[in-house]
């Protein structure tokens, strides 16, 4: 079999780790907590203001599960969280397919962990540029990089991987895992992809269209000459 093809898969995934980093930190109070409820050995992998939160919502629990991506990786936030994501563990986690020999010996020799879920939505793009006034050095700052190379990577990985890009999806995946005794099914997964790709493309034209609306002269009126 060659190192990439995968032939056979579960219909039914146990969701046993978690990547949690999202912007709208709506819908957390409860999602966290139920996720925990329906696997209390789950490991929760989150970054940035989204660790904060999730760690005053589990309270005394977050300890036992919870974990900074950082101190997964072993490599500290950037200034000002400009990269936070994007690590070779945590896109291992998120390609491997654990159905490949190859891959699982990837796995062990760099110590990383497959990640079954991630929880991601985006830097607020089009609700930024609908500001008035909004300057195109704001605009390109809530460009997001690490949410958007998430999103596809566990969109890609469906025969695995569970992509979750709405907080009103929440309760209806809480329901499901309850239901699967903490897995989700090939089907829940592939209908998550599709509302990823969805999501990333929208997300890509809405930055498409406001910078083709613009001009190398609005750049320069933007910036201060470096010369």
């Amino acid at each position: 079999m060659a190192k990439n093809v995968v032939e056979k898969i579960d219909d039914q995934v146990k969701i046993k780790t978690v990547l949690v980093s999202v912007s709208d930190k709506s819908g957390l109070e409860a999602f966290i907590p139920g996720l925990v409820e329906v696997n209390p050995q789950i490991l929760i992998l989150s970054t940035g203001g989204t660790y904060g939160k999730i760690k005053q919502i589990l309270g005394q629990k977050a300890d036992a599960c919870l974990k900074q991506v950082s101190d997964y990786t072993g490599q500290p936030e950037t200034q000002g969280g400009l990269v936070k994501t994007l690590d070779f563990k945590i896109y291992l986690g998120l390609l491997t397919e654990t159905y490949n020999d190859a891959h699982k010996e990837d796995l062990k020799r760099t110590d990383a962990l497959a990640i079954d879920m991630v929880v991601v939505n985006l830097y607020p793009f089009s609700e930024t540029i609908a500001r008035e006034g909004v300057s195109l050095e704001e605009a390109r700052g809530n460009i997001d990089i690490g949410g958007p190379t998430m999103i596809r990577a566990s969109a890609k990985n469906f025969i695995r991987v569970a992509s979750v890009v709405e907080p009103s999806s929440y309760p209806l995946i809480l329901a499901k895992l309850k239901a699967g005794k903490g897995t989700l099914s090939l089907e829940d997964r592939f209908e998550l992809a599709q509302k990823a790709f969805e999501h990333t493309a929208i997300y890509d034209r809405t930055i498409a269209d406001y910078l083709a609306a613009k001009s190398v002269n609005n750049i320069k009126s933007s910036y201060k000459s470096g010369e």
